[in-house]
């Protein structure tokens, strides 16, 4: 008689389950999307020290089979994650998780709150129009185009470090890949908003030092990675960049929103 098969190797414990059919079960239930879901189950995970700080995630094509799920749902749980400065995607080799700061989180005054709502539609916009711009920089840029944009990046990097303005730097990086399309409609669009453009420029709270210190040098990490494709002329990549970035934006503002609407009582906004 022949010996039974051997045992198959048993995936690792973080993702051995399934969870595609759990979640929609709670969509169902809770009225939330699986995108939110998703996130949550990872903010969980990390916060209860399930995954440890520099541990790599699964790759996309891994949670979507693990989970049941499609790429966008993925997607937008990551983009959360990414907001909420849990995880950190480094181009080309993955997502990493980052070091977990307990009791932190962005808090609006009543009036920033009512602010935020404006903010939210002009980044709806711009995700539509700097992804195309940053496609368009790629194809058409000049070294004068990178020398503004690089120039932009350092000058941002180091008033980072010395607690200055940071802001002028941030719309400059953004104004000179609008330049760099040769299409003179992304910038005069761009310039009619100004300083809008950055969210932090009008919801101070959003940034405060104290609050997380990381912030400003994830978001100058996202705008590397923006710059990097532009440079090797990659389109796609220099699209996908610039809506990882700007669709982090607003989920970091969006996650301001929730966290202050939830100190002040009010109910959470319906995510689906």
């Amino acid at each position: 008689m022949s010996s039974p098969p051997p045992e198959l190797p048993q995936p690792p414990p973080s993702f051995s389950q399934p969870q595609g059919e759990s979640l929609r079960h709670k969509t169902t239930r809770g009225n939330r999307s699986l995108g939110n879901l998703l996130y949550e189950e990872f903010e969980n995970k990390i916060r209860q020290g399930l995954l440890q700080e520099g541990e790599k995630l699964p790759t996309e094509s891994e949670l979507v089979h693990t989970y049941e799920v499609s790429r966008t749902v993925v997607r937008e749980a990551i983009s959360k994650l990414q907001a909420s400065g849990l995880v950190e995607t480094r181009h080309g080799i993955g997502t990493f998780v980052l070091s977990v700061r307990q009791g932190l989180g962005p808090v609006l005054s009543a009036h920033e709150l009512s602010e935020s709502v404006d903010v939210l539609a002009v980044l709806e916009l711009r995700i539509s129009l700097e992804t195309e711009a940053a496609g368009l920089a790629a194809q058409r840029r000049q070294a004068s185009h990178l020398h503004a944009m690089g120039e932009a990046l350092q000058a941002f990097e180091l008033n980072t470090g010395t607690g200055g303005d940071t802001v002028s730097h941030d719309l400059a990086f953004h104004l000179s890949i609008a330049q760099a399309t040769g299409n003179r409609y992304f910038q005069e669009i761009l310039q009619h908003f100004g300083s809008l453009l950055i969210p932090r420029n009008r919801i101070t709270s959003i940034h405060a030092p104290a609050r997380d210190p990381d912030y400003l040098h994830r978001v100058n990490r996202e705008h590397e990675e923006i710059y990097a494709a532009i440079e090797r002329q990659d389109a796609d990549s220099a699209r996908a960049a610039m809506r990882i970035h700007l669709t982090n934006s607003r989920e970091r503002l969006r996650l301001a929103q929730r966290l202050s609407q939830a100190r002040a009582g009010e109910p959470r906004p319906n995510d689906s």
